[in-house]
């Protein structure tokens, strides 16, 4: 169904969706390229929310040569007006012979949609080419619009004998500063950062990009119970979102006074409902979610199925078994209860070795 060339011109498109990688947000990251046969005439990527689409940069750089040309877009072009005008009306005005689309739009406002008025306009259309890594880039996207919550990537580093901190809650650096950089380029990708209030009192960590040059910042949110974050901790400089189950008052108005976004949702154990904190997160339209936390929240979010990465970085050190580890969770009594797991990536970042995978 798709020629060799076919998938050159689409690997090019997806390479240039990549550069919005940090960027996009909360828009897809989309790569476009027009062709006539093997000649690149044209291309372009999305930058990010409210500029020009994929597809009108590259009719842009195309000039007037896209007549009857070839285009191959990362994404169901839209059909409909958001920030910006409908793409499809561009491509038919265009007058292009055939689009190529790696994936539907899983957003109800374009599926289907964009793909049928090009059809209407009798341009060939063609889908499914390299699929699974354009799903791959937008995980995120497809997460908050099919699932309407966040990709959740759990951040953790550690000792090669599983260990996080010492016993006395010492952590930095288990890692070398290779792999520390490495783990910005997760955050910079990344819409929010997520973390307990145990690891604000004891680390007060900043949660910023430093390492990766970014033009955004993600949001910094807590997961904090009984509302013990500080008035002056790191995390709420420029706002943050606070997850809570204590109505107190004075509490919530001192730390909204600071800028900060309170949200109440207790379970029916005095904690957090996890959940709902991922829905309340996807209507702040997070895509993507990564996690840096300690070992009870990294425990509660994997009890309650709402882990759909790791990221760990073992570092070649043993700490011993009184050390704090990755995660709290209940005894197994059998082994045919333990959590399966599948590898995505591994490899060495520095003198650490990273290991990706995804919780089946």
């Amino acid at each position: 169904m798709f020629s060799l060339i076919d998938h050159v011109h689409m690997s090019r498109a997806l390479k240039l969706a990549e550069k919005g990688l940090f960027s996009t947000s909360p828009n897809p990251r989309v790569g476009c390229v027009i062709a006539h046969a093997d000649q690149v005439i044209g291309s372009g990527w999305h930058h990010s929310a409210g500029q020009a689409h994929a597809e009108i940069n590259a009719l842009n750089s195309a000039e007037k040569k896209a007549f009857g040309a070839t285009v191959y877009l990362t994404l169901e072009p839209c059909g409909h007006h958001g920030l910006t005008p409908p793409c499809v009306k561009e491509l038919i005005e265009a007058n292009v012979a055939k689009v190529v689309v790696a994936m539907e739009d899983p957003n109800p406002l374009v599926m289907g949609h964009g793909i049928a008025l090009l059809k209407e306009a009798k341009i060939e259309v063609q889908v499914g080419l390299m699929e699974t890594e354009a799903r791959t880039l937008n995980v995120g996207f497809v997460s908050r619009m099919t699932r309407n919550r966040p990709w959740v990537r759990m951040k953790i580093a550690a000792s090669l004998d599983g260990k996080t901190a010492l016993n006395n809650g010492t952590s930095q650096w288990i890692t070398g500063e290779a792999a520390r950089r490495d783990a910005h380029r997760f955050r910079a990708r990344s819409c929010a950062i997520l973390t307990g209030v145990g690891t604000v009192l004891a680390d007060d960590p900043q949660l910023t990009v430093r390492h990766v040059k970014t033009i955004r910042q993600p949001l910094r949110a807590v997961v904090d119970s009984h509302l013990e974050t500080p008035l002056n901790a790191k995390l709420l400089r420029d706002g943050g979102l606070i997850f809570t189950a204590s109505t107190d008052e004075k509490k919530t108005k001192d730390l909204c006074e600071t800028g900060a976004q309170l949200f109440v949702l207790p379970n029916e154990k005095g904690g957090v409902a996890l959940f709902k904190m991922m829905q309340a997160l996807a209507d702040f339209q997070v895509n993507e979610v990564l996690v840096e936390a300690g070992c009870g929240l990294n425990g509660e979010l994997i009890k309650a199925n709402l882990v759909d990465e790791l990221v760990i970085y073992f570092s070649p050190h043993l700490i011993g078994d009184v050390a704090r580890g990755m995660l709290s969770l209940p005894e197994l009594t059998h082994l045919s209860e333990k959590r399966a797991l599948k590898i995505q990536d591994l490899r060495m970042i520095g003198q650490d070795i990273r290991i990706i995978a995804q919780l089946s």
